[in-house]
């Protein structure tokens, strides 16, 4: 990386860390919320031309899965942004991406592996200001999953003009080229982060990306000890800087 590309890179991590502090994460429980979902997820497909063509409705079945964690972003409290992450195992195989790529999807789970799933990302397209900031904010659970479940491998199905992003910014290898998606009707190619070997860079080069214990377990601890899904979650990206600038990461 170039001077100026660096210089660049931690101009946005600050912009990026200034716009995280007006967000908060809410996971997905009752109906209401749900229904808001589901009209973002509209909104947005209809916006970018990729509903798929069998969709009766902007809500599924995985949604309610037991390890589907479905979060919604809300930006000076309005919901912007939405996406739900899946914790796939050898033993619980729902995956959204395996519907596109089982056989992928498989050799990995066959080999032992834990997998972090990310799917239905949608960002509000009415959005102006800070809609560049979105993205990255967006799939900030993603990235607390992985270390949540301590798993193997961040899954990305994406459509390929969107591959180079997630090879760029979260170290992605191409696992299935562009494929035809039947169920969409146009290509995905799918991707995967190896996490452990990752995780240390992207943190070091994404501060959004630090969390204290405490805000995983909010985000993702669903034992009876727990009791219900707080109704919002504070990030705690900045709080966990100090902490590794005072005494080492906390993860």
């Amino acid at each position: 990386m170039s001077p100026t590309s660096s210089i660049a890179t931690k101009d946005f991590s600050k912009k990026l860390l200034s716009v995280l502090d007006a967000i908060e994460y809410r996971r997905i429980e009752s109906q209401e919320d749900f229904e808001d979902i589901a009209r973002l997820r509209y909104k947005a497909y209809q916006e970018r031309g990729v509903l798929p063509r069998s969709a009766s409705s902007m809500l599924d079945e995985v949604d309610f899965d037991d390890h589907a964690y479905v979060f919604g972003i809300y930006l000076h409290e309005e919901l912007v942004s939405t996406i739900r992450v899946h914790h796939v195992t050898p033993s619980h195989r729902i995956s959204q991406s395996s519907g596109v790529f089982p056989d992928a999807v498989n050799a990995f789970l066959d080999a032992g592996m834990t997998l972090i799933d990310p799917a239905r990302l949608a960002i509000d397209p009415d959005l102006d200001g800070e809609r560049m900031a979105l993205p990255y904010l967006t799939v900030r659970p993603t990235i607390l999953a992985a270390i949540y479940f301590n798993a193997d491998r961040m899954l990305q199905h994406i459509r390929p003009a969107h591959s180079a992003f997630y090879r760029r910014y979260f170290y992605a290898d191409t696992v299935v080229p562009a494929t035809f998606a039947d169920m969409y009707g146009f290509d995905l190619t799918l991707l995967a982060s190896r996490t452990r070997e990752i995780g240390p860079k992207l943190l070091s080069r994404f501060p959004i990306y630090e969390s204290q214990p405490y805000e995983r377990r909010l985000m993702f601890d669903r034992s009876a000890i727990s009791g219900m899904a707080p109704l919002t979650i504070l990030p705690t990206a900045r709080l966990a800087r100090s902490s590794i600038k005072s005494g080492g990461r906390l993860m």
